[in-house]
């Protein structure tokens, strides 16, 4: 059987849309009813990163995939685009939406910005998923080394975003690099093709991945102290193949936070929510469910 984006959106009831939020053009995807489900994807990624979960969780929430600032078909300002431009992007996607509250779930990057969203607007957040990614900077070598790889394949991609380059980029986030279907390579690098796009990932990978590694930028974002202030239920949901930030320290987040809870799937890397959906959909509704 052939996977593909569209199988798996196939027969929802979805639509593609976008919103002014608060001057940038936002691209959204849109399924469900209910209480509203923010899902983030990564550095350099799409909301087509969720386009095997929209289906099973529009069953209970009124699911949004978007694409973050200066990603996929979104506005890509010439900002800096630091921490805080994620967080304020969120927050005004969500009061041009009238939405007062709602979950977010993040991948990657978009799990940190989960974290940062929440710490600076609890009143706002239900609950959260911090998924292969939380707001902490690798803590052994061989996670420093990942990061670099990353930024190194990353670079290359931006640079000149051939299929070859992309290609090379993206296998980095799967477990079995047959899991990057020509669709989805296809798809990422119809986004990377448009006019200015492929610079502005390269800012933003070397502001996300730099900074996640760059000691000076760990004073502000990625401090361990923060996380004890997050008052809302969080789930970091993990894999045993997570580059960069692997098990242990997702433990040992959790482990300082109010409310939180670990669930680690076996079969996946950077993105479960694709290589895994079934296992990754059951956990993911069941916690924000709970």
């Amino acid at each position: 059987m052939i996977a593909s984006i569209w199988n798996e959106l196939q027969g929802v009831d979805l639509k593609q849309t976008f919103v002014d939020a608060g001057g940038i053009r936002t691209r959204l995807i849109e399924a469900g009813s209910g209480h509203p489900l923010f899902l983030l994807h990564g550095t350099g990624g799409h909301a087509e990163a969720y386009s095997r979960n929209i289906a099973a969780h529009a069953q209970h929430f009124r699911t949004i995939a978007y694409d973050m600032v200066g990603h996929g078909y979104t506005d890509a300002p010439d900002i800096d685009y630091d921490e805080q431009s994620y967080v304020d992007h969120l927050h005004s996607l969500m009061d041009a939406m009238g939405i007062e509250t709602a979950h977010i779930s993040g991948e990657s990057l978009g799990g940190s910005v989960a974290a940062w969203f929440a710490l600076q607007h609890p009143e706002r957040v239900g609950r959260i998923v911090l998924n292969t990614g939380l707001p902490l900077s690798p803590n052994t070598q061989q996670g420093i080394d990942q990061m670099k790889d990353f930024l190194a394949r990353s670079r290359k991609a931006t640079g000149t975003p051939t299929r070859e380059a992309l290609a090379t980029r993206m296998k980095w986030l799967f477990l079995d690099e047959a899991s990057l279907t020509e669709e989805l390579l296809e798809t990422r690098l119809r986004i990377y093709a448009q006019p200015g796009r492929a610079e502005a990932i390269r800012k933003v990978t070397e502001r996300a991945i730099g900074g996640l590694i760059d000691p000076a930028n760990q004073k502000t974002w990625y401090r361990p102290d923060q996380l004890k202030e997050l008052s809302c239920p969080a789930l970091l949901l993990w894999t045993e193949h997570n580059p960069g930030q692997p098990v242990e320290l997702a433990r040992q987040a959790a482990a300082t936070m109010r409310d939180a809870r670990v669930v680690v799937l076996g079969n996946s890397s950077h993105w479960p929510q694709w290589e895994e959906p079934d296992a990754f959909n059951r956990a993911h509704i069941e916690f924000l469910l709970s």
